[in-house]
């Protein structure tokens, strides 16, 4: 039975899902004149948003946009069109302007100045109901309405919301406690939309090696981490490290976990190599170990690696070498330097799993980029259907890029959907 379109559903237009990129698409579209309405299906909107940054919010970075664009890797260039209409600059500005100041402490993150995202997600929901926006909360949308190509709004539970413009906000498969899971996509393919494999992303990363427990909590400010290349390739990340229970966890691992989850769909362990040193080769290692014996021979290789290294963390990389604990200096063999050196700077590490979609921030994979339009975020298979965030095939390193790609094509979907 066919459905019809309301006398002023031309100019409304639904939001489905109530993250970071809904917010913004709301506020975008209403601030241009549309009378917009959100469903959520959590009974509050943008718990994603508050849990952003552990609680702090890390919303965006200092970096340029041709910068950030270049890490979001090969397909960077299609967020061009939405860091032009909200980049970071103006983001913190139109922030500020709703009452949350931001500041950058290192000169890159950019947070709240009062390090809290739950500022950010209150000024965001308030100035949405300001502008006119009605939240419509715990209102799951069970399937789109399209006729004759178009859509014309939503399916729930009470029936059709008629509409002339649809925005797919609904996120990824991450976080699933916060409302992560497959609604976006299934409602994408009903559209004819490709959704590419789904996998974790910025996850924390499993080995097989026996010492994570012994060194858990501690953290190293600068390390990479590089995969073992397959082909060409060779994926590596650089930034601080943190060591769990189970394995790896803060950015050198974070970053690479994307690609860890690409390669262990064939089903074999993933090799990983942590330079514990970026910059600095085995040779060098080899030169700075042998002083080592004229300056504190009597001193224990381990005692040598605490000088730099957590202890825990001396310990484990000593017992992966095969270096007994009371191995002085002066005794180290050239063998045992030379595997020293090597692990030093290529520590050789298992990857069995990553934390999976339950601990992972990003999903990576999503709606096809090639039926999207980069200018509007519009379908280009059915009219009046536009996406933003985590729900598309695109994904960003942590340090506040995957939160300004959800605000930026949240403000571009909301503006062109309120205008087309």
């Amino acid at each position: 039975m066919p459905t019809h379109r309301s006398q002023e559903s031309g100019r409304d237009v639904i939001v489905v899902g109530g993250g970071p990129a809904g917010l913004m698409a709301a506020l975008s579209a209403a601030r241009r004149g549309a009378s917009v309405r959100i469903c959520e299906q959590l009974e509050r909107p943008g718990l994603r948003l508050m849990a952003s940054g552990g609680g702090r919010g890390n919303l965006t970075n200092t970096l340029a946009p041709e910068a950030m664009m270049a890490r979001f890797g090969r397909r960077g260039r299609f967020i061009q069109p939405a860091l032009a209409g909200l980049g970071p600059v103006s983001l913190r500005r139109l922030l500020a302007d709703l009452g949350v100041p931001t500041f950058s402490p290192d000169g890159f993150h950019v947070y709240p100045s009062s390090e809290s995202a739950a500022d950010v997600q209150q000024a965001l929901v308030r100035a949405g109901e300001d502008a006119g926006v009605d939240f419509r909360l715990a209102c799951p949308v069970q399937s789109l309405a399209i006729e004759k190509g178009a859509a014309i709004g939503v399916h729930t539970s009470g029936g059709l919301v008629p509409a002339g413009r649809v925005i797919l906000t609904t996120g990824g498969r991450s976080y699933p406690r916060l409302g992560g899971g497959e609604q976006g996509y299934a409602l994408a393919r009903q559209a004819g939309h490709t959704v590419t494999l789904l996998l974790p992303a910025l996850a924390p990363l499993v080995i097989a090696e026996p010492w994570p427990p012994s060194c858990a909590g501690a953290a190293l400010p600068d390390v990479e981490c590089t995969l073992s290349r397959e082909g060409r390739s060779a994926p590596a990340a650089r930034g601080a490290l943190l060591f769990t229970h189970r394995g790896l966890s803060g950015p050198a691992a974070l970053d690479l976990s994307g690609d860890v989850s690409a390669r262990l769909q064939a089903g074999a362990p993933v090799a990983a190599f942590l330079n514990l040193a970026p910059g600095r080769r085995p040779s060098d290692w080899l030169q700075e170990i042998g002083q080592w014996a004229h300056v504190g021979g009597g001193k224990t290789v381990v005692r040598w690696l605490d000088d730099f290294l957590p202890r825990s963390v001396a310990a484990a990389l000593a017992g992966a070498c095969g270096l007994p604990d009371s191995l002085t200096a002066s005794r180290i063999s050239q063998e045992q330097r030379r595997r020293l050196a090597d692990h030093l700077a290529g520590w050789p590490v298992t990857i069995t799993g990553t934390g999976g979609f339950e601990q992972a921030m990003v999903t990576r994979g999503g709606v096809a980029l090639d039926d999207i339009d980069p200018h509007t975020l519009s379908s280009r298979l059915v009219k009046g259907l536009h996406f933003a965030g985590e729900i598309v095939d695109l994904d960003g390193p942590c340090g506040g890029f995957n939160l300004q790609w959800a605000f930026s094509s949240g403000w571009l979907a909301g503006h062109s959907a309120a205008g087309a």
